[in-house]
Parts: structure tokens; C-alpha cells; sequence
């Protein structure tokens, strides 16, 4: 598995919240590597609130987070695939580290659960890992959100995992395959196009898209539409709009910009004329 992404597709005005927090993404053990993207670690300390947004990626997340003044301090919930822009207030000083999974790849460490189950919600983690008992997890937080060596937290997020025991999962495996394919051909545009050229029928990917992904194949489609999107509105230059709605599959300019507004919440134009 190549070493994580830098890439800052998804985070709405990447540069300013580079300029309020210390971000960094790192791998975990390599065991660990074929089920997840990697793992992020954000600390702030800020004069004022400050509110991140992403727009999601097709991925499960495990959070911890700490947050001064809140209560409980310090938590870890799972988070499903969201379908909307995800805003989070940041205040004074906090920390989080976050487990992303691969799309596809947090079916093995939990087994029988279907996907669609975690989407749209974040839900306690003893709720989800019936087996991380109170002692477990009174014992764990601390020790992946206390050291201020960030080394020691990224060992003690692999202890969690490893204790965890994923179970191989061949469906697991083509889950998360048809959505790196996904990602990385723009090309794929209409959902029974791509279940053809896999030798699926739609309704078998979408079966398996709900069980391991939680989302369908056309929602994630859309969604890396939108991500790159973002990615060219941030970048220097002007944008021809209607030759990017071209090139990521879309009818006409005004369908991206309908697209692009209702998840960002501004059009395109003026997202890049913000972050220029």
C-alpha cells in the first residue's frame, strides 16, 4: 500500500485550517495497512473558535477526540460515511486522532455488521466493538490521546486495532478494490456501465457497496466528482468550469454548479475566488 495521501482533497479551504491547527497523517502498522488509508492527527490551541468543514470521504472513521471545557473531555466514537458537509467547531486548545478506513475496509473489524448501518451517524465506540469492555476503554483513550510524543500515539492506535483481530474478508477485498477503481479512473460515470465491465449486475455491486461500503457505487462517483472539483478551485489559475463539468461526466456546467453548491454550500466561482 503506497504511504498516506497528501493530498488535501475533501478539507473546504485546506490553507486556512492548516494556518489555525498542526495536521499530519501517518501510516499504521503494516498488518494494519490493508484495511486502512492511514491515520490523522490534529492539535490546536487557538485565540479564537474557529469551524473546520469537509466534505467526507467515502470512509469509516474511529475519533478520538479531547476537547477543553467539554464534557466528557475526552471521548472516541466511530463515525459513518457522511452525506453532508461535516462542520466542526474548534476552540481553545483540543486534540484528536482519527482512524480513516479504507472504503470497504472497516467491514473486517466488524464482522456482520452491515455499512449502511454507520451512515449519516457517530455512534460511541462500546457501542459498535461490544468487546472493548469499560476497563478497556478507560485504559485506551488516555493512552492515544495523552503523549505528546505523537509516535506513542500512533503505537497505542495500533494496539487498539491488532487487539481488534480483523477477520479477512474476500467481499471486504473487492469492496475495497471496485472503490480504488472508482477513485482513480474518472472515466467510470454510470453505475451500470461499471457493474458490466466487473461482470456484477447493479443490483449485486449495490448489495455489496450497502453491506461494505455503506454508500452506493453512484453516491461515491458523485462524491469524487466534488472532491475534485474542490481541488481545482483551490488551485492557482483560472477554472474553465465547462470543461471540468466536461471532464468529470457531468451533463452540462450548471449541473456541477448545482452539485458543487449544494455540497460546499457556495457556487464554485465563488469557493475559488474565497480561497485565491
Amino acid at each position: 500500500m503506497a504511504a498516506p495521501r497528501r493530498d488535501t482533497r475533501g478539507i473546504v479551504d485546506a490553507a486556512e485550517l492548516f494556518a489555525r491547527v498542526r495536521f499530519r497523517r501517518r501510516e499504521p502498522a503494516e498488518p494494519l495497512r490493508p484495511y486502512l488509508e492511514h491515520y490523522w492527527l490534529i492539535d490546536w490551541d487557538l485565540p479564537e473558535p474557529y469551524a473546520s468543514h469537509v466534505v467526507p470521504h467515502p470512509s469509516v472513521n474511529v475519533v478520538f477526540q479531547r476537547y477543553a471545557g467539554r464534557s466528557p473531555v475526552d471521548f472516541c466514537e466511530v463515525a459513518g460515511i457522511g452525506l453532508d458537509l461535516f462542520t466542526q467547531k474548534l476552540e481553545g486548545r483540543g486534540r484528536v486522532c482519527g482512524i480513516q478506513f479504507r472504503p470497504g475496509g472497516f467491514r473486517p473489524f466488524a464482522p456482520g455488521r452491515a455499512l449502511t448501518s454507520l451512515t449519516g451517524e457517530r455512534i460511541p465506540l462500546h457501542t459498535v466493538f461490544p468487546t472493548v469492555d469499560a476497563a478497556t476503554y478507560a485504559a485506551t483513550v488516555p493512552s492515544v490521546l495523552d503523549p505528546a510524543d505523537e509516535d506513542a500515539r500512533v503505537a497505542a492506535l495500533d494496539a487498539f486495532l491488532l487487539g481488534l483481530g480483523p477477520r479477512p474478508d474476500p467481499q471486504a477485498d473487492l469492496a475495497m478494490a471496485l472503490v480504488d477503481r472508482i477513485r482513480g479512473d474518472r472515466a467510470i460515470r454510470h453505475v451500470g456501465d461499471f457493474a458490466r465491465a466487473e461482470g456484477m449486475t447493479v443490483r449485486a455491486l449495490q448489495r455489496l457497496f450497502a453491506a461494505y461500503v455503506g454508500v452506493g457505487p453512484k453516491w461515491i462517483i458523485l462524491r469524487y466528482r466534488i472532491h475534485e472539483a474542490l481541488s481545482r478551485a483551490e488551485a492557482s489559475g483560472p477554472v474553465d468550469w465547462a470543461a471540468l463539468a466536461a471532464d468529470l461526466g457531468y451533463a452540462d456546467q450548471a449541473h456541477l454548479v448545482r452539485d458543487f453548491t449544494a455540497t460546499v454550500g457556495v457556487p464554485p466561482t465563488t469557493y475559488a475566488a474565497t480561497t485565491h
